[in-house]
C-alpha cells in the first residue's frame, strides 16, 4: 500500500474542502456524537449536516446522494418527534432491542431499497459500482429508521455502512472521505457500546 499517496489525497482532500462542507462534516460528527449520548442534539445538528449536503450534493450534480440526505432530513424530523414523545408515563423514549417483527420490517427495508436502488443505478445511471453503492445506501436508510425509533441495532447497521464505505470511496478517489468514514466507524462502535449498557440500564429499571 502507498502510504504517501494515501496522505497526498488526505493534504490535497482537506486543500480543496470548502467551508460549507466543512461546516456540514463538523456537524455530522457533532450529530454522531450526540446520538451516542442519547441527546436531543443529534438531530438539529443532523438537519443542518444533511441540509448543507442536500445543497452540496445538486451542485455537484450527485443528484442520487441530494436524495439519500432529503430522505436523511426528514427521518431526523420524524425522530426529533419520536424521541421528544415517549409513551405515556415514560419520562424519554428508552433505548431497546428489536423485537422480531423490527427485524422482519428492517430486513425488509434492507431488500426492498436495494432492489430498487440496484435497479434505478443499474439501469438509469453510468455508475461503477451499483453492487456496492446500493447496499451502503440501503443499509444506511436502515440505520437512520432504527435510530429514530431508538434501537441498539440501529449501530450494527452504521457500522456495516461505514465498513464498506471506507473501501468504497478509497477506490473512488475520495480518500478524505474514506477517512471520514473510518473515523464514523470508531464513533459507531463506541456508540453501540454505550447504546447496549443504556439497554441494560433501561430493562433494569423497567
Amino acid at each position: 500500500m502507498d502510504w504517501q499517496w494515501i496522505m497526498d489525497g488526505f493534504v490535497a482532500g482537506l486543500q480543496q474542502m470548502s467551508w460549507l462542507e466543512a461546516i456540514a462534516v463538523i456537524f455530522g460528527i457533532l450529530s454522531v456524537f450526540f446520538s451516542m449520548r442519547e441527546n436531543i442534539w443529534v438531530y438539529p445538528t443532523g438537519i443542518i449536516s444533511t441540509l448543507i449536503y442536500v445543497w452540496i450534493c445538486l451542485e455537484v450534480k450527485l443528484y442520487a446522494d441530494m436524495g439519500i440526505n432529503a430522505y436523511y432530513f426528514s427521518m431526523s424530523i420524524f425522530g426529533w418527534y419520536v424521541w421528544t414523545h415517549p409513551k405515556e408515563g415514560k419520562a424519554v423514549l428508552p433505548v431497546t432491542w428489536l423485537k422480531w417483527k423490527g427485524w422482519v420490517y428492517a430486513i425488509a427495508l434492507l431488500l426492498v431499497s436495494y432492489g430498487v436502488l440496484y435497479f434505478v443505478l443499474s439501469k438509469f445511471t453510468d455508475s461503477d459500482v451499483p453492487y456496492w453503492d446500493s447496499f451502503t445506501t440501503s443499509s444506511a436508510f436502515v440505520g437512520m429508521y432504527l435510530m429514530a425509533k431508538k434501537k441498539v441495532e440501529n449501530w450494527i447497521a452504521w457500522i456495516i455502512t461505514d465498513l464498506v464505505s471506507v473501501p468504497l470511496y478509497f477506490y473512488k478517489g475520495l480518500v478524505l472521505t474514506s477517512f471520514q468514514f473510518f473515523f464514523f466507524t470508531i464513533l459507531a462502535t463506541l456508540g453501540l457500546i454505550a447504546w447496549i449498557k443504556s439497554a441494560k440500564s433501561y430493562a433494569a429499571g423497567a
